[in-house]
C-alpha cells in the first residue's frame, strides 16, 4: 500500500509582499556618526576662516584702496578719510600709517604708470606737463612703490605749487628724474632699481575738487616717459 504526499498547502500573498524589507542603498536613510558629523562641521569652519582671513589679507597687501575715481594716469580716492570709507580701505591706510586728507582739507592723487599705460620706473626720467585742479596749494611728491619716501641727491623729494615756474598760459612742465635738470626739477631715488617701483603723489589742498563727481573734466598733469638707461 503506497500512500501519496500530501502537497502543502497555498500560502496567502499580500501587498506588503511586494516590497524588499530592505530599500535599495542609495536611498536607505544614512546616520553618520555624531564624531564625523562634529569632525566635517569643524573642517568646513576652519577652511571658511582661512579663505576668508587669506582673501582679505590679499586685498589690504595690495596696498591701493578700493572705490578709486581715474582720471588719466591718476587715481583719486574721494571717500578717504570720510565715514564712507569701506572697510579695506581702513586697514590699508591703518597698516601702512597714512592719514588720509579729509574732505574739508583736500584730495590726494596717486599715479603708478604713465599715460602710455607702462608701469612708472625709477631709473627712467618722466615730463609731468599741463595743470592741476584749483586749488590754494598743490605739492607733488615722489615715492617708491610701497609709498615710503626715498633718498634723492638734493635731499628732497616733493615740488611746491607755489616755486613752479610756469608758462604764459598758467601750464608748467617738470621733469623727474634722479639727475639735477633745468627748470621745474622733481628729484628721484639716487641709487634706486626698477623692483622697487615709482609712485606721484599729487596732494591738492583746500580746493572744491573734492567729490568723485566733482573730478569729470578737470585738467590733471600727463605724465610721459622721456628716456630709460
Amino acid at each position: 500500500m503506497t500512500t501519496s504526499a500530501t502537497p502543502p498547502a497555498p500560502q496567502a500573498h499580500g501587498e506588503a509582499d511586494w516590497y524588499d524589507e530592505q530599500p535599495p542603498r542609495a536611498i536607505r536613510p544614512y546616520r553618520s556618526h555624531p564624531l564625523r558629523t562634529l569632525t566635517a562641521v569643524a573642517l568646513v569652519l576652519i577652511l571658511a576662516s582661512l579663505i576668508g582671513i587669506s582673501s582679505a589679507y590679499l586685498v589690504i597687501e595690495r596696498e591701493q584702496p578700493l572705490d578709486a575715481v581715474t582720471i588719466g594716469s591718476w587715481q583719486a580716492y574721494p571717500k578717504a578719510g570720510t565715514s564712507d570709507a569701506d572697510p579695506y580701505s581702513v586697514a590699508i591706510y591703518t597698516r601702512g600709517a597714512v592719514i588720509p586728507l579729509a574732505s574739508g582739507e583736500g584730495m590726494a592723487l596717486v599715479a603708478r604708470e604713465d599715460n602710455a599705460g607702462h608701469k612708472l620706473d625709477p631709473t627712467c626720467n618722466y615730463r609731468i606737463a599741463g595743470q592741476t585742479p584749483s586749488a590754494r596749494l598743490w605739492t607733488l611728491t615722489a615715492v617708491n612703490g610701497h609709498g615710503n619716501l626715498v633718498e634723492t641727491l638734493p635731499g628732497r623729494v616733493h615740488l611746491v605749487s607755489q616755486d613752479i615756474l610756469r608758462n604764459p598760459d598758467g601750464t608748467f612742465e617738470i621733469t623727474a628724474a634722479r639727475s639735477p635738470h633745468s627748470g621745474n626739477w622733481l628729484p628721484l631715488a639716487a641709487n634706486a632699481s626698477a623692483s622697487e617701483g615709482l609712485r606721484f603723489v599729487l596732494r591738492i589742498y583746500d580746493a572744491p575738487v573734492t567729490t568723485g563727481a566733482a573730478l569729470d573734466g578737470v585738467s590733471i598733469p600727463v605724465i610721459e616717459r622721456v628716456a630709460c638707461p
